[in-house]
């Protein structure tokens, strides 16, 4: 694994990112891809609970009105489909072949594939946690991005926490896993260093029973300015872990090269209550996994 070292956890701290190039290896990302194809061939979603996945407030809003709310709610346990803006009609039926039109797929598959989970549980993320002091490392969650050719959708700025909530704050880390070369042309991550600091703004919220939605959010994304942010290309095989409360998105994929990426993010369960607002919440059949397991 590549080698960590004191600066590069300090230059962690305070950018609210690090970059670990070739920490997995070629092998190991392509038997993530082949088994992601593996998960899509056998694909099956109704119609009706097929989501369009999106960062944007009111787009996210909508797409849980349209679609299954109980489908979105319930993936924190399972393996489920969430597909990319403009590929389904109105009855929810494929405009182009369905292993295009996925967004991501969620939101346990460290739980449930197994070789998703021998990733996150690798002796080497094991390591690198123990490298960053944590103590009772819990996986929450995981994602399989695609980013796909041409209709790849952008991800708005924002910040892990809004969704993932813990008091106190800092408890949560993403580990962010290019399965191909994560460039500006196809989507790579942008960041604004240092913006972990300032605690967060807005939250999203599982809303009461009986309302339209099942969930909402309370307080507002502030306006940034682009300037503010800057790109993070990474290779096939390079980490980039990610602070909870640190700014960032990516854009549109117009290229015609797919960004692959697995996801899982993490909190540190020693002294952290984690929020029962939280649209994710842990279950009898999914407590949180140790990442030291």
């Amino acid at each position: 694994m590549a080698f960590v070292t004191q600066h590069q956890i300090q230059k962690f701290h305070e950018d609210g990112f690090l970059v670990l190039e070739h920490f997995f290896t070629a092998e190991e990302c392509d038997s993530m891809r082949n088994q992601i194809q593996k998960i899509v061939a056998e694909m099956e979603v109704p119609p009706h609970c097929r989501t369009e996945f999106s960062t944007k407030e009111d787009e996210q809003l909508q797409a849980q009105v349209q679609g299954s709310s109980d489908y979105f709610l319930t993936s924190g346990d399972k393996i489920r489909f969430f597909f990319e803006k403009g590929v389904l009609d109105e009855k929810g039926n494929f405009l182009i072949p369905k292993e295009k039109s996925v967004s991501k797929i969620g939101h346990a598959l460290h739980a449930y594939d197994p070789v998703f989970k021998q990733i996150t549980h690798s002796s080497k993320v094991q390591e690198l946690g123990r490298k960053l002091g944590l103590e009772r490392p819990v996986v929450v969650q995981s994602m399989y991005i695609f980013k796909q050719p041409g209709i790849g959708g952008e991800v708005t700025p924002h910040q892990d926490a809004t969704f993932l909530h813990t008091e106190p704050l800092g408890r949560v880390l993403g580990f962010w896993i290019a399965l191909e070369d994560a460039t500006q042309e196809n989507g790579c991550l942008w960041f604004i260093p240092g913006s972990h600091t300032s605690g967060i703004t807005r939250r999203m919220v599982r809303a009461p029973s009986g309302t339209s939605t099942c969930v909402e959010f309370v307080g507002s994304e502030p306006g940034y300015n682009d300037s503010q942010f800057i790109p993070l290309p990474v290779s096939k095989g390079g980490l980039i872990l990610i602070h909870g409360e640190v700014v960032h998105k990516s854009e549109l994929n117009s290229s015609e090269s797919s960004r692959h990426v697995f996801t899982f993010h993490v909190m540190e369960a020693k002294g952290t209550s984690w929020s029962k607002e939280n649209w994710l919440q842990p279950t009898p059949e999914l407590p949180f996994p140790s990442l030291y397991t």
